[in-house]
């Protein structure tokens, strides 16, 4: 392959009929455990609920089912990212008009029981268990449960929240598995980390708000920026190829259980490779 040239079709290798009738408890821990998910593993899920079809006892069955079959050494992490705590004027920069800080004074300081946003049930069920712990990013925490789970959430830094100081890159040096249930690879945080770790990264402005001593400031950091579907979904394909990751179908969502290491391994070589070729062509 061509360094600078992207696979967009990688056949899909379905290892079971799609079933939506009421999947119960037990369809979930099978079809987990013929994903790969085992006893003692720290699993990131990104999922969609809605993707599985008709699930008894809805988000609560798949954390359950999960639990069930990661046992008590094993832990769960869910994104639990809060996009509402965001400047609502990105670009403006300057002193503010009366509306400006009008709305900038709606948006919410983050503490650890404010909801998710746009991440799914799962991840807002997770959260709000009374035995999870969850990471203090204002906009890119993690929740989690289980037997590493304090050890997972306890660093993350606000520049760079998806690098080496957070959640992220504990569960890489844990050896963890990203379980991605009815969603692609634009949803793979671990590649957001990944570029994190190569030479010349795209670079976006996080703003957000944070109460420091009494007062409440708005706080500018550095952090990855977007890919937005630009290279992420195909690297994420071209591993799954290279890696032998086979997709198992649980209820209609597709479902792939994807080894931190090796991905982040093979996502930094091809995203460097890419990126450098970006600023050749510039």
């Amino acid at each position: 392959m061509h360094p600078t040239t992207l696979k967009t079709e990688i056949p899909s290798m379905r290892m079971t009929e799609p079933r939506t009738d009421g999947l119960t408890n037990t369809d979930l821990v099978e079809g987990w455990r013929k994903a790969g998910v085992r006893e003692g593993m720290s699993v990131i899920v990104h999922s969609s609920l809605s993707s599985i079809g008709h699930v008894d006892g809805g988000a609560a069955a798949v954390i359950g089912s999960l639990r069930t079959l990661l046992g008590p050494t094993g832990t769960l992490v869910t994104p639990t990212f809060t996009w509402q705590v965001t400047d609502p004027d990105p670009d403006r920069v300057g002193i503010p008009d009366a509306a400006l800080i009008e709305r900038r004074a709606a948006v919410p300081t983050f503490h650890p029981d404010l909801p998710s946003t746009g991440m799914g049930a799962v991840p807002e069920l997770l959260r709000s268990l009374p035995e999870s712990v969850r990471s203090s990013h204002p906009q890119a925490s993690v929740a989690a449960i289980g037997a590493q789970a304090a050890d997972i959430v306890r660093r993350q830094t606000l520049g760079f929240a998806v690098g080496r100081t957070s959640p992220f890159g504990r569960l890489n040096d844990l050896g963890g598995h990203i379980l991605l249930v009815g969603v692609g690879h634009d949803r793979n945080t671990f590649l957001h980390y990944a570029e994190t770790l190569t030479p010349n990264p795209r670079l976006k402005v996080r703003r957000f708000p944070r109460d420091l001593d009494g007062e409440r400031v708005w706080v500018e950091t550095l952090d990855v920026g977007n890919d937005n579907g630009r290279y992420f979904p195909a690297i994420g394909r071209e591993f799954e190829e290279q890696a032998g990751i086979e997709e198992v179908m649980v209820g209609a969502a597709p479902c792939r259980l994807i080894p931190v290491q090796p991905l982040v391994s093979f996502a930094v070589r091809r995203l460097t490779e890419l990126l450098e070729a970006d600023q050749r062509n510039q």
